[in-house]
């Protein structure tokens, strides 16, 4: 699932992709998927989106918006998937959204396990997505040991660091995905109780996720993802679906997957105690 460094990778291609293309068809979902979330009837989209000029993008969290004219917006997050490509005889049919461009090209949203795909003029009343928008990104400079210490208080003592990472979007995009290479890079087990860290833990934790992140970005996602291209993210997850089988590349002992909190966990017994 895309998160905050592959958002912001579709974002700037977007911009540099997709700017000042018109759209001038609209096709709705080929296959109904009962986890898209759509904002109002998607049947309305057609009349919404043709002829709307694409103006830029910008990403925030777990979320994406482009940005139309006539105040118009197309704002997509969480397992919501894009694919850009010229117009033949080899389209997508799989799709929850597909908008023809006015250079003969196409752009496709599908969802994976659970997705949004909302346009809309005005305002997106959804509190999911005013979280990511409202909450302090990250790679702010005002994240800092003081911020953080407070989302730590503000969190049940007994929780795991996982659950203070990585759920209610406290930190607007970061995820499960992410998570993982942030905790191995800070040496802090998922499952550990928030309680038990200490200072010199907390400043750690907090390094790691702005360093993580910002390689992660800089590298244009990771691999275990893909750009409007159909291109893997460049960057080389330590801990993922595509390393359980290799050894910790620091100590050389197997990694382990289990679920913690909802979700899956990957991580090294040894330099994660």
């Amino acid at each position: 699932m895309k998160e905050l460094p592959e958002n912001q990778t579709l974002s700037k291609q977007i911009n540099e992709t997709l700017k000042d293309r018109v759209i001038t068809e609209v096709f709705n979902a080929t296959k109904f998927h009962k986890n898209t979330f759509y904002f109002g009837d998607p049947l309305t989209y057609s009349e919404l989106l043709i002829g709307r000029r694409i103006n830029s993008s910008m990403s925030f969290g777990m979320y994406v918006d482009i940005i139309l004219d006539k105040e118009t917006k197309i704002s997509f997050g969480d397992g919501t998937n894009l694919k850009y490509g010229t117009i033949s005889n080899k389209m997508p049919n799989n799709y929850q959204l597909l908008l023809a461009l006015d250079n003969n090209t196409y752009l496709t949203f599908t969802v994976g396990m659970f997705g949004v795909i909302a346009a809309y003029t005005g305002i997106y009343n959804d509190i999911y997505y005013k979280k990511n928008l409202d909450n302090l990104s990250p790679l702010s400079d005002d994240f800092n040991e003081q911020y953080f210490e407070k989302l730590c208080v503000g969190v049940k003592p007994k929780s795991s660091v996982k659950v203070l990472l990585a759920t209610e979007q406290r930190i607007p995009g970061l995820g499960n995905g992410v998570l993982q290479d942030i905790l191995f890079n800070a040496k802090i087990n998922p499952k550990r109780e928030i309680n038990s860290l200490t200072d010199i833990d907390k400043s750690a934790l907090l390094q790691s996720i702005k360093m993580t992140l910002k390689n992660m970005i800089l590298q244009g996602g990771r691999d275990t993802e893909m750009d409007i291209f159909g291109n893997h993210g460049n960057y080389k997850t330590i801990l993922s679906k595509n390393t359980l089988s290799k050894p910790c590349p620091q100590c050389g002992n197997p990694i382990i997957k289990e679920t913690s909190s909802g979700g899956v966990v990957y991580y090294c017994p040894y330099c994660q105690k």
